[in-house]
């Protein structure tokens, strides 16, 4: 296992994600310059406190009580108590995977250098990872400026031994695990509790995970939309390369070059067609999917960006020895990329919902039996095939399209108005999570009835390569509904894996 470095070269999303998923251990840079600048940043702060400074949460209070003086002989311990008072989050805690992005996110920020955090400090973030002992956080109760203060604070609080981490599978005390391996809680310098928590790094870490689930949503939806054109008997001329050059949108123009591929069949012409044009949901597949591609370029800029950046305050200028006092822990960026990611995947779960209702309907799927049903014919009256899960993809799908309200409209005024206009990231990307889940739900839902409308009408073999191929990834989960059955399990075995960031994996990758 190659570990990553952190330190001098930025990282990228896929970085986090490896880290996050525990395919990659975490190693700080040994170059000497590196070390030599986070050095200069903590030993600036200590001479700027011998020689009676006034710093912005290292010698007075933090937010509205900036003007309230805190005595030299307290400094060492407003640290431990930023991290106690912020200890007020609720709801679910993110799973472990998430956590864990969200710590090495915390880590490449602080390893910039213009934090004034110790090497110490970056040392236990590195053992907390590549020993797998990660704070326990709750999602609720960031307003996404001034950072992510609340969520935050549980790395703070573990590091000190005051919060609780998972370990092996388990929930455990910090403190206990600092007992049984013998080792001393953190003790936070000045300054180091406000640069753990003073920053984007939950929303960030949260942003990059759903960036990559919405790359699967983006090819599966792809895949499905060829197999339903074939089911349905549709017009591959829709995705005519002639027709999609005159709308010069790169990333619309490769999805259609992907259905293309997939479905390889010389484009017919409108007479040999069965239909002339086909419904929008299949007609305009690329051009809805296509949102989502195109905008990839700009979702990764923005989440990247924030990802190597330094985003507490105040920064600390290792260079200069300048104390900055500014707002980068301001999630704007990230709340506007994660409001118009969900969006696109629920325009991308509507999309889909509206395949399946063409799958299911006598009326309009060319053949196909009601509900898709596999019953024989003496069967037939007892069976009910897909109709209930039909039901359920359109309450997905409406619930998908009701969290689509921006959550970075919504900003409140908080904390004695210091907090006057803050950012709703948090909330922005916990929202996206949630719609990405929905959304996984309808394409497990469209990936066994897209593989049962192919069995019905017999067209397995002749598939492309490629969909042959998606259709063996279904069929590990998905066996042909013949005789009706709960298929709770087998939509839940789908979604989990759409979760692992294993569905691409499986395909040629999309041709640029």
């Amino acid at each position: 296992m190659q570990a990553l470095i952190i330190g001098e070269q930025p990282l990228c999303i896929e970085d986090v994600l490896a880290v996050a998923t525990q395919q990659r251990q975490v190693q700080l840079s040994s170059t000497p310059a590196w070390r030599e600048l986070i050095q200069r940043g903590a030993d600036f702060l200590d001479q700027l406190l011998k020689e009676d400074g006034v710093i912005y949460g290292v010698t007075t209070g933090y937010g509205d009580s900036c003007l309230v003086a805190v005595p030299a002989h307290q400094v060492d311990e407003l640290p431990l108590q930023l991290s106690r008072f912020h200890g007020c989050g609720m709801g679910e805690n993110f799973d472990l995977v998430t956590a864990r992005a969200i710590v090495v996110t915390r880590l490449c920020s602080l390893a910039r250098g213009y934090s004034g955090v110790s090497m110490a400090l970056l040392e236990r973030l590195v053992w907390m990872l590549n020993e797998n002992i990660i704070p326990v956080i709750p999602a609720e109760g960031s307003v996404g400026a001034s950072g992510d203060l609340t969520p935050l604070s549980y790395i703070a609080g573990a590091l000190v031994g005051e919060r609780d981490v998972y370990v092996d599978g388990q929930v455990k005390a910090m403190a206990d695990v600092y007992q049984a391996k013998q080792m001393q809680p953190l003790r936070l310098r000045p300054k180091e509790g406000l640069a753990l928590m003073n920053g984007t790094a939950v929303m960030t870490a949260i942003a990059c995970l759903n960036y990559k689930r919405a790359e699967q949503i983006s090819l599966a939806s792809t895949y499905i939309t060829a197999l339903n054109v074939l089911s349905l008997e549709g017009n591959p001329s829709h995705f005519d390369e002639v027709l999609f050059a005159q709308k010069p949108h790169p990333g619309q123009q490769g999805i259609a070059t992907e259905l293309r591929y997939l479905l390889d069949r010389p484009m017919q012409t409108e007479q040999q067609s069965p239909r002339l044009q086909d419904r929008y949901s299949l007609r305009c597949a690329p051009h809805v999917i296509g949102v989502f591609a195109d905008s990839q370029v700009w979702l990764r800029q923005f989440i990247e960006n924030e990802l190597n950046s330094s985003n507490d305050n105040p920064l600390i200028d290792p260079v200069n020895l300048r104390v900055l006092h500014g707002g980068h822990f301001y999630g704007g960026h990230i709340a506007q990329a994660m409001d118009s990611l969900k969006i696109m995947i629920a325009n991308i779960a509507d999309l889909m919902d509206r395949q399946l209702a063409q799958l299911v309907d006598h009326k309009m799927n060319h053949g196909l039996p009601r509900n898709l049903t596999g019953a024989s014919r003496e069967r037939l009256p007892l069976n009910h095939g897909f109709k209930a899960v039909q039901i359920a993809v359109s309450a997905w799908t409406a619930e998908a399209l009701k969290q689509t309200l921006s959550a970075s409209i919504f900003s409140r005024s908080t904390e004695c108005h210091n907090q006057d206009k803050v950012s709703m990231g948090t909330i922005a990307a916990r929202d996206a999570t949630r719609v990405l889940q929905l959304t996984e739900q309808v394409m497990a839902a469209l990936c066994c009835a897209s593989v049962q409308a192919i069995k019905l009408k017999a067209m397995q073999q002749h598939l492309t390569p490629a969909l042959q191929q998606f259709m063996r990834w279904n069929e590990q989960d998905f066996e042909m509904l013949i005789e009706d059955r709960p298929l709770q399990v087998t939509l839940q075995a789908i979604t989990q894996r759409f979760e692992n960031f294993e569905f691409g994996r499986v395909f040629t990758p999309r041709e640029q």
